[in-house]
């Protein structure tokens, strides 16, 4: 599919401000043509997110509950044990979800023996069958190869907004670093887990930037994740208001139209949707939640599978099988 002449990579913010733009339920029908050109628009992955290690991130994202300088009330937990993330996985393949992601509280990656621990865990979760992601900060190239080599299908790593408007959210990274560990994750071999959170204060304009900038990458993300603000006490966005949910629509079809192939992601500030508003989500393009354990999906609530099924069966939406192999390099 990468060679469907479809595929654009030259898109320039004013086609996308013209997308974004268009009539609401115009834009809609655009998108959700688009999923069902490239998509089964029935099948909704299923996807588990657990914090491996939680709290006390040196970094300063205005929006994290997980920023060691802001007093959240979360408690700092160190890295799991691989015996309890390999039970999670497991308890999350037996509920159906496909995609299983580990998540850390780290702002880059070292060489040491909590990230041998990583790779020891990354391998037993592909032996379950579930395709491996991973969320860990920062990667060197070396570090990108050593996930690859254990059997790391994906690996996230979120813009979060332009690159104008990082400076108002982030100041302890620059956006050139977030491209940058792409680049390293796409060349070892990973698919690219990357998009960004509505609701930050950003205008329309910052999340065209953001969208332009993932989809003029040389090669598209395989998944971008779309995220409703969780506004988390003690942090600096605590007092923003609720995301209208015709800016994650807006934001969600805008992707779906420009990123064909990719799988977009309905995935943080779902706990504060209706059914209704994630059904126009799904609508407008999203092909993929995360669902799981209330207190899995970082520090923030996220909706129960008992929850998530009875939605999809609302819906008439079915959860999509794992067509990846699992990576022989895993049981090497």
């Amino acid at each position: 599919m990468q060679n469907n002449p479809a595929l654009r990579n030259d898109w320039t913010k004013k086609e996308v401000e013209a997308i974004y733009q268009l009539p609401l339920l115009e834009l809609i029908y655009q998108a959700a043509t688009v999923h069902r050109t490239w998509h089964k628009p029935q099948e909704i992955q299923l996807c588990t997110l657990l914090s491996v290690k939680t709290g006390g991130c040196p970094e300063d994202c205005a929006y994290c509950g997980q920023a060691a300088r802001y007093q959240t009330g979360i408690q700092v937990q160190a890295l799991l044990s691989t015996d309890v993330v390999l039970a999670h996985a497991q308890k999350a393949k037996d509920v159906g979800s496909s995609r299983f992601c580990m998540a850390a509280a780290w702002r880059e990656v070292r060489d040491n023996r909590d990230f041998d621990r990583v790779i020891d865990m990354v391998k037993g979760v592909n032996a379950l069958g579930l395709e491996v992601c991973c969320t860990l900060g920062m990667l060197t190239e070396g570090q990108a190869e050593r996930l690859k080599e254990a059997g790391v299908h994906a690996y996230n790593h979120n813009l979060d907004t332009s690159e104008a408007y990082y400076e108002q959210v982030i100041s302890t990274r620059q956006f050139d670093q977030r491209v940058n560990t792409l680049h390293h994750v796409r060349k070892a071999g990973m698919t690219v887990c990357s998009g960004g959170i509505v609701g930050l204060g950003e205008t329309p304009a910052d999340r065209i930037a953001m969208l332009v900038t993932l989809a003029t990458l040389p090669q598209h993300p395989d998944s971008v994740p779309v995220n409703a603000l969780v506004r988390v006490k003690g942090t600096p966005l605590e007092h923003l208001p609720k995301v209208s949910i015709w800016d994650m629509v807006r934001t969600v079809a805008t992707a779906r139209i420009i990123m064909p192939a990719a799988m977009v992601r309905l995935s943080a500030g779902r706990m504060e949707m209706s059914e209704e508003e994630q059904a126009w989500c799904f609508m407008a393009g999203a092909n993929s939640i995360f669902t799981g354990e209330r207190e899995t999906l970082l520090v923030t609530p996220n909706p129960g599978v008992t929850e998530d099924m009875c939605m999809l069966d609302n819906l008439g939406l079915i959860p999509m099988v794992k067509q990846n192999k699992v990576h022989e390099s895993a049981t090497n």
